[in-house]
């Protein structure tokens, strides 16, 4: 979909570098600058692999951009891009003369993608921070997690991905749009503190409607005993959300409950606490995988909590959204597109390896 479009990408850490293997999942060119190890910079990221999942799909150069000579190569790259990402605090990339002035000057129609926490203009522009910082200071994490509980997400998700890494996305595919037509390129600020913000606003139409407070646990989606996790025998959960009351009748229906009078009264709060623990009692009773052959294909709403491995061995990833290639378990991409081939997992390229190759590429243009 994204055939012809080359995104120069500036290996980071997260959200970029995601961002980047989405558009190279999307079929643009990525070439990703690596940096060479060196005394200065012996050693990756902790807990980083070697050879990141998140490379796969792009070509891998690695210069050194603070030596004048791999500056310059640098500069000549982004002269022959579509889009540029990036993922340092604010003024670095300008201290290594490397910024959207200089890449501009060269490259007008260069749409610059910039990825921070913050953001480039901000009261907290030029702190350090991570994921859960970002997405508690923007309101997106309060309502996670049960009352009385400390606010937790699946990590990355909300802030990384959600709010930094598809913004970022959105980002530069509107900027390439509008090169395209116009000539002129833009810088896109992607800050996880904006996106995870803006991805709050489904959720304040339902407050807007009267059917979400600020007290957590005591709202539509967040309180009732129709819309949480429960643990099952032998510690696997399911999940149950049952909102519309067609669905929470076949819910009832499925346990035996549709007599029961106070399973009937669904939307009444002062039963959700009592009736959470009555199914908490009943969902211990038997193993998760009883609960999905239950539940399985029904519009209860019902569906277990997997791990990724679990994932890939269910049925419905008849999808193929997880997939396994030379040891490493990996999703593919999506969205899908109509007319399209079969996706299969790209290489993983090693630091460098096609340093020669996309040097000779410039020294021929």
């Amino acid at each position: 979909m994204l055939q012809g479009i080359r995104i120069l990408e500036v290996e980071g850490l997260g959200p970029g570098p995601f961002a980047a293997m989405t558009l190279a999942d999307l079929g643009a060119e990525v070439i990703c600058v690596h940096r060479p190890y060196t005394p200065r910079t012996p050693a990756r990221a902790p807990g980083m692999p070697e050879h990141s999942l998140l490379d796969r799909g792009k070509r891998s150069v690695t210069l050194d951009l603070k030596e004048p000579g791999d500056a310059e190569t640098f500069l000549k790259l982004a002269q022959t891009a579509h889009g540029l990402i990036e993922g340092f605090r604010p003024g670095v990339m300008e201290r290594l003369g490397l910024g959207p002035e200089q890449c501009h000057a060269m490259n007008p129609g260069l749409v610059y993608g910039r990825m921070t926490g913050w953001g480039q203009d901000s009261p907290l522009a030029h702190a350090a921070g991570h994921d859960l910082n970002y997405i508690s200071l923007s309101g997106a994490l309060w309502y996670a997690s049960s009352p009385g509980d400390a606010p937790l997400t699946p990590a990355t998700l909300v802030g990384d991905i959600g709010g930094g890494a598809m913004y970022l996305v959105a980002g530069m595919l509107a900027g390439i749009l509008k090169a395209k037509a116009t000539g002129e390129g833009c810088v896109v600020d992607a800050a996880i503190y904006d996106g995870s913000a803006h991805m709050m606003n489904l959720l304040m139409s339902i407050r807007q409607a009267g059917n979400f407070g600020v007290t957590r646990g005591a709202n539509l989606l967040d309180g009732p005993h129709w819309s949480r996790t429960y643990a099952c025998a032998g510690g696997g959960y399911v999940s149950v959300q049952c909102l519309e009351p067609k669905f929470y009748a076949q819910f009832l229906e499925k346990l035996g409950l549709s007599e029961d009078p106070e399973f009937q009264r669904q939307f009444d709060k002062a039963l959700w606490p009592a009736l959470t623990g009555r199914l908490a009692g009943i969902f211990a009773g038997q193993p998760r995988d009883h609960w999905a052959a239950l539940f399985g294909g029904s519009d209860a709403c019902v569906a277990p909590v997997l791990n990724p491995e679990e994932a890939m061995a269910h049925p419905m990833n008849a999808r193929r959204a997880w997939i396994e290639a030379e040891g490493v378990l990996q999703a593919a991409p999506a969205p899908r597109f109509s007319g399209q081939p079969e996706w299969t997992p790209p290489e993983i390229p090693r630091r460098g390896q096609h340093t020669e190759e996309i040097l000779a590429e410039l020294n021929q243009k």
